[in-house]
């Protein structure tokens, strides 16, 4: 029998894992109208018809402004070669220094959309804000999902999306994870033939480890310019 003791720590968000993302976002009053990206792991799916994701934000970040003002923002995918600017952007605010000039990375605009997104993300979700429910320490922003982008070399000739080379990364308890870079099921596995379940998570990564070359390749992470304080 497994071990059924447990320990009462109290009352707090200990969900894991989480998404750690990049909400990209731009306000429209001075002051606050310059590019800026905050680190979001309160994000969900609430709907699928139609596509509706949230964010939650403190009140007093610089960003809530921000996505107030516009009402829109982008939902940037992170993976490892974003992990330490993920960590960057949640530690250093938009009010007091401009991220994407600290970390060499990009503003990618999508015409007649009022945010940026991160041209340097594997994928990245366009969000105009629906409904805002006020909270406590936050405030939720509920979004319709316009249109939805994703790098061009993640496609399969098929049009199928390659997963395992998006190198997503999580955040749990405090901490970054590398996801695996090959799934252990897919939905409906558990009902599967076998001949499906090979062929669905065993016949494509055998190929796979066959092409792939020796060693672990470095990761690379983006580089983190150090600015004078003022």
């Amino acid at each position: 029998m497994a071990d059924q003791a447990f320990r009462a720590i109290g009352a707090t968000t200990f969900l894991s894992p989480l998404p750690a993302v990049l909400v990209s976002c731009r306000g429209t009053e001075p002051g606050y109208d310059r590019n800026n990206m905050i680190t979001i792991g309160w994000t969900g799916v609430v709907n699928s018809d139609p596509p509706m994701v949230y964010v939650s934000i403190r009140k007093e970040r610089h960003s809530h402004a921000q996505v107030s003002q516009s009402g829109v923002f982008c939902i940037n995918l992170t993976n490892e070669p974003l992990c330490r600017a993920t960590d960057y952007c949640g530690v250093k605010s938009g009010r007091d220094t401009d991220k994407f000039a600290d970390l060499g990375l990009h503003a990618f605009e999508v015409e007649g959309f009022g945010a940026p997104a991160l041209a340097e993300a594997p994928l990245f979700l366009c969000c105009r804000v629906d409904r805002v429910i006020e909270l406590g320490s936050h405030d939720m922003f509920m979004a319709k999902v316009e249109q939805v982008y994703v790098r061009d070399s993640l496609f399969r000739e098929d049009g199928s999306l390659r997963m395992s080379d998006f190198e997503l990364i999580s955040y749990a308890h405090g901490e970054y994870f590398a996801l695996r870079d090959r799934p252990i099921g897919f939905f409906g596995y558990s009902v599967a033939r076998e001949d499906i379940i090979r062929r669905r998570l065993v016949e494509p990564y055998e190929k796979k480890e066959k092409t792939k070359p020796a060693g672990r390749r470095r990761i690379q992470d983006a580089p983190v310019r150090p600015r004078k304080n003022g």
